[in-house]
């Protein structure tokens, strides 16, 4: 289509930010429930540990605890399957370091296989869009893990802790769904409305992309929650208001005709809170097209039940996987980045050096913008975290179960702190990673925090030199994918319009796609703004391709009869 061809454009570099890294942010909504998760999955072990004097193992049902920091934002039926992966790729992971570290002491090839464990762990992530804390979790176990000393016979019982620890975590991660389980679906159409409500009180770009993400979150929600229950389709009637309200306001005050309480920012806003708290969710009047819609999406989340569903997410994640990948080149930044950390940091003199191949695991973000903001958040909370294990250290020693104690602290201290801005949970997560230690034995505090801060400061400058060594070209190819998906979906969506009679399926279906293409092209061009040497975005192509969607969402809206608008704009 010409209004979304691509041209080729000079290379360009983005702007490396200064300012503002360091600014503190509202915490997030949820922030205290993998705080809460992780001490109590981390609480019970270790407390037991303590009972059998046997602290020295705790390194181990740590592993399988932090899995109790995933998928919180997930509906219940998902989150039971997302964190039994995830519990299963941490014990694979420290299984693999167990094994490396019982058959050599060679800190060279130590770092070579955490190095590559990272990439590994990295990429997998990426490709399954796990969500926080990512990769990092995975690589400070599996890192740590390398430098332990090992013998081989001990293995089988080091992971059957990490496997109950881990199965310990899941029943505290999906154990909420028996007081309130629809609760993370609540809480993403609130949000949707939420969204909604600021779009229609400012419209822009940005509140209307934020808006589009917050309700496809919502729908990706409620799809993936199982079969509809009378409050999830309450909460479904909801998610159409929102969408009214982002079409309405898409549309134009003067274009939009229906009932104008359907895009009241103030409405949508006490709908959310009603929705978002433990009363009755709210039940306003049906928004015309509701009908037709939630007929739709039936039909989708019966499509997401069968082999036809589950063999298109295998897909999804084996493109993932597929050279040509975005993802793939970060997987190599993180290979290089790690290792040139580890042995950096050896030749300076630190012993195990896993703590300069977790900072450099942690600076990777999915630009180079953002892994230069990460970087130096790392760096400041981590120079200040030790500052704090100084001042803690005595106390921590004043008995063993004053150390548990702590460290408890500190793990809920972290999750508390890191949604107001990454280099504040640093600041928790550097004296919690060192009482770990403690555990193993005493160690001379000023070693422990001469190498960490060495550790710091060579892992993040070595992730940022292989972030700008390793640039990700295929960024911008994600933008071109994206508008030619764009363009596909907005011909369908054209197609499906002009038919005399439009089956309301069809219609839905198409809608639905040309939403998501948008949201997916957004999103890969913030992504793509922020890379390192690249051609320069088609700007004007995108912005052809979104106003254009745009339009056909609105005519796609009106032909569902969710908006009404005059009849020489009816047509796109």
């Amino acid at each position: 289509m010409s209004d979304t061809a691509v041209r080729s454009r000079k290379t360009s570099a983005p702007r490396l930010p200064l300012t503002g890294i360091l600014r503190l942010k509202s915490p997030a909504e949820t922030w205290y429930k993998p705080a809460l998760s992780v001490v109590v999955a981390s609480a019970v072990p270790n407390l037991l540990l303590y009972s059998l004097d046997r602290l020295d193992l705790v390194m181990y049902t740590m592993a399988g605890s932090l899995c109790a920091l995933y998928g919180h934002n997930l509906p219940y039926a998902r989150r039971a399957h997302t964190v039994v992966r995830v519990v299963l790729g941490m014990v694979a992971g420290l299984a693999v370091s167990l094994v490396t570290a019982s058959l050599t002491d060679s800190v060279a090839v130590l770092i070579a296989v955490g190095a590559v464990l990272a990439a590994v762990q990295k990429t997998f992530c990426d490709a399954t869009r796990i969500g926080p804390p990512g990769h990092v979790i995975f690589t400070f176990v599996s890192s740590a893990a390398l430098f332990t000393p090992q013998e081989p016979g001990r293995i089988p019982g080091h992971l059957g802790l990490a496997l109950a620890a881990g199965a310990f975590a899941w029943l505290i991660t999906v154990g909420p769904a028996l007081r309130r389980r629809e609760g993370p679906e609540r809480r993403a159409t609130a949000r949707a409305l939420d969204a909604a409500a600021a779009y229609a009180a400012a419209p822009g770009d940005r509140t209307r992309h934020a808006a589009a993400a917050a309700v496809q979150a919502a729908w990706q929600s409620l799809l993936a929650a199982g079969r509809p229950t009378p409050v999830r389709q309450a909460l479904e009637r909801l998610v159409v208001h929102a969408e009214r309200a982002l079409a309405t306001t898409s549309a134009g005050p003067s274009r939009a005709a229906g009932p104008s309480g359907g895009a009241d920012p103030a409405e949508l806003a006490r709908w959310a809170a009603r929705t978002r708290g433990r009363g009755p969710v709210p039940a306003p009047p049906p928004a015309p097209g509701t009908v037709e819609q939630l007929f739709g999406i039936d039909a989708e989340r019966s499509g997401r039940r069968n082999r036809r569903g589950r063999r298109e997410a295998r897909a999804r994640f084996l493109r993932a996987l597929a050279p040509g990948s975005p993802v793939l080149p970060v997987a190599y930044r993180t290979l290089t980045g790690c290792a040139l950390a580890g042995y950096v940091s050896y030749a300076l003199g630190v012993g195990r050096p896993y703590w300069a191949i977790v900072t450099a695991a942690a600076v990777y973000q999915p630009n180079a913008t953002q892994s230069w903001s990460r970087a130096l958040q790392r760096v400041f909370g981590n120079l200040v975290g030790v500052l704090v294990f100084a001042a803690v250290i005595p106390v921590a020693r004043l008995s063993p179960l004053a150390l548990v104690l702590c460290v408890l602290f500190f793990n809920f201290a972290a999750e508390a702190l890191i949604t107001r801005n990454y280099w504040l949970g640093s600041v928790a997560v550097t004296p919690m990673a060192l009482l770990v230690v403690e555990f193993a034995g005493a160690h001379p505090a000023w070693e422990l925090i001469s190498d960490r801060a060495l550790d710091t400061l060579v892992g993040a400058a070595a992730g940022l030199l292989a972030v700008f060594a390793v640039p990700n070209r295929r960024a911008g190819g994600r933008v071109e994918k994206a508008l030619t998906a764009t363009a596909e979906a907005r011909a369908g969506a054209e197609r499906v319009l002009a038919a005399p009679a439009a089956d309301a399926l069809a219609l839905e279906a198409a809608r639905r796609r040309l939403t998501s293409s948008l949201v997916e092209l957004r999103d890969a061009s913030d992504i793509a703004a922020g890379e390192w040497w690249q051609r320069a975005l088609p700007e004007e192509d995108m912005l052809a391709a979104e106003q254009a969607g745009h339009r056909t969402l609105a005519a796609t809206a009106q032909r569902q009869g969710l908006i009404t608008l005059p009849p020489a704009n009816g047509a796109v």
